[in-house]
C-alpha cells in the first residue's frame, strides 16, 4: 500500500499563524466569544475588593452567570450570521 505523492494535506502544510487567521475567519464569534469571557473574569476578579456587602459566593456566580451570558450570545449571533452567510447572502445560480 503506496501513498499517492500527488495528495497534499493543507492542514499540515500552513503554519500556526495562517491557521488560526483562517480559523477566525470562518468563525469570527468564536474569538470574540472568548476575549469577552476573559475580559468578564478579569473585571470581576478586579471589583472583588470593592464587593460590599455581598458574600464571596455570590459574587463568583454572578461573574460565572455574566460570562457564560457573554459566550451563548456571541455563540448564538455567530450561528444567526452563519445561518445569513449560508442562505440568504449566498448568490442563486
Amino acid at each position: 500500500m503506496s501513498a499517492d505523492p500527488d495528495v497534499s494535506l493543507s492542514s499540515y502544510d500552513e503554519d500556526q499563524g495562517s491557521k488560526l487567521i483562517r480559523k477566525v475567519k470562518e468563525a469570527p464569534f468564536v474569538p470574540i466569544g472568548m476575549a469577552g469571557f476573559a475580559a468578564i473574569v478579569a473585571y470581576g476578579l478586579y471589583k472583588l475588593k470593592s464587593r460590599g456587602n455581598t458574600k464571596m459566593s455570590v459574587h463568583l456566580i454572578h461573574v460565572r452567570v455574566a460570562a457564560q451570558g457573554f459566550v451563548v450570545g456571541a455563540m448564538t449571533i455567530g450561528m444567526g450570521y452563519s445561518m445569513y452567510r449560508e442562505y440568504w447572502a449566498k448568490p442563486k445560480p
